[in-house]
């Protein structure tokens, strides 16, 4: 019976350390508000994109500015570390300009 007692007392302080340290326990980062452009955003911009990290976001400015740009999502997945599945989870938060959302390309 002690011993249940010292466990979920242990287990009640690690819970309110968490919780007021600001760790989510099963939560990822809130999705965006609005677009990002990915021809324009900064590494810091497109980190609020989910999955995407500060070394991702840097890659992405890299590519885009020794390719000269984006014409379509898809070419994301030339970045290292965007593969189909993280392209599907950003997709929707994603434009490259002109005030409308992109889209993938059309498949020929």
């Amino acid at each position: 019976m002690k011993f249940q007692r010292i466990l979920s007392l242990g287990l009640a302080v690690v819970l309110a350390l968490a919780a007021t340290s600001g760790l989510a326990l099963a939560a990822g980062k809130p999705a965006p508000t609005s677009n990002v452009n990915i021809n324009t955003a900064t590494a810091q911009q497109l980190t609020v994109l989910p999955g995407v990290g500060e070394k991702l976001a840097a890659r992405i400015v890299d590519y885009r500015q020794k390719s000269g740009g984006f014409k379509n999502t898809s070419e994301l997945m030339n970045v290292q570390g965007i593969g189909e599945k993280n392209l599907a989870k950003i997709q929707a938060y994603l434009t490259t300009g002109g005030g409308e959302s992109a889209k993938p390309a059309a498949s020929k």
